[in-house]
């Protein structure tokens, strides 16, 4: 007879990698171009002045200058209206 129990599988040891979202460069700070602003999953921060939008959802300046966050508020598809944050960049010549 065996004197230990069969090993089995266990539902134990997996993770996954974390994928380091939120804010990179924050409300007053000077952003260079190129420069990633938010990385995020959705829309939670709009792309605004000097701002585009990646495929991946991620916000990167498209000008040297400071960052700036604003709210908004945006219509909706159903007409309602909600309080939406953008993401600009001031150009500093």
């Amino acid at each position: 007879m065996a004197h230990k129990k069969a090993g089995g599988s266990t539902g134990l040891g997996r993770d996954s990698k974390p994928k380091y979202l939120g804010v990179k460069i924050a409300d007053g700070q000077l952003a260079g171009a190129g420069n990633v602003l938010v990385r995020q999953r959705g829309t939670k921060i709009r792309p605004g002045r000097n701002v585009k939008r990646g495929s991946d959802d991620t916000l990167v300046a498209l000008a040297n200058g400071i960052v700036k966050y604003t709210k908004k508020k945006v219509t909706m598809f159903d007409g309602n209206l909600r309080l939406k944050t953008f993401c600009h960049v001031e150009p500093t010549n």
